[in-house]
Formats: C-alpha cells, sequence, structure tokens
C-alpha cells in the first residue's frame, strides 16, 4: 500500500515527536514544520504545496544515494545540503517502516554531529 503525501508526513511528525529532546516551530516559513533535537534541524515537513508533500531529513551520503537509485521519489533535499539531505515524497517503496527509520536516523546524526558544524 502506498502512504498519500499527508499520511507520509504525520508518521513522519509522529515519530519525531516521540523522541527525546526534540523541539519543533516555524523558524523559516509558516510552511516549513521545522523539527530540531539539540538546536540541530533533523526534520523539514513541507506544507506549502499540496502537490509537493514531502518530507526532508539528514542521511549518511552513501546511503542517500542509494535511496534515490531505489526509489524514484526519493530526491536530493530540498533547501539544504544536496549532499547530507534527502526530500521524500510518496510513491513505489515509501512504507510507514521507510519513514519511522528515516526520522530515527536523521534525529540520531543531528545529535551526534553536536559540535561538528554538519
Amino acid at each position: 500500500m502506498t502512504l498519500s503525501g499527508a499520511r507520509l508526513q504525520q508518521i513522519a511528525r509522529d515519530t519525531a515527536a516521540s523522541l527525546d529532546d526534540v523541539s519543533h516551530g516555524h523558524p523559516f516559513t509558516p510552511q516549513l514544520d521545522v523539527w530540531k533535537v539539540h538546536d540541530k534541524v533533523f526534520l523539514i515537513v513541507t506544507d506549502d504545496d499540496p502537490d509537493l508533500q514531502i518530507i526532508t531529513v539528514k542521511v549518511d551520503p552513501d546511503h542517500g544515494d542509494a535511496l534515490q537509485r531505489d526509489h524514484d521519489t526519493i530526491t536530493e533535499g530540498h533547501y539544504l545540503d544536496k549532499q547530507h539531505w534527502i526530500s521524500v515524497g510518496p510513491g513505489a517503496g515509501i512504507t510507514a517502516a521507510l519513514v519511522s527509520d528515516l526520522v530515527h536516523g536523521s534525529c540520531d546524526l543531528a545529535s551526534e554531529r553536536r559540535g561538528s558544524g554538519q
């Protein structure tokens, strides 16, 4: 079963909200729901275009490359560094488990790099 864009975004929000030391707000624009851990962004939920219901998460560059090869609706990250971020939209192979795993992994990466500037 393919997730709708709204469902994909809700799973990402619910997953992020369940994590420790997480905050969220709209520091850039009201249409970007930004989630942070220790003041480091790890998830952006894009609400400005109903035709582009995506999430953007931090990934290891090699993992991000593999995900982009395997999924047509995973692309380089919107708004952010194209090497360390990917955007995920609804499509074949995008499951609740994948979205949850990506949000957890992104949070872990942001937490690990608290002082590294990435």
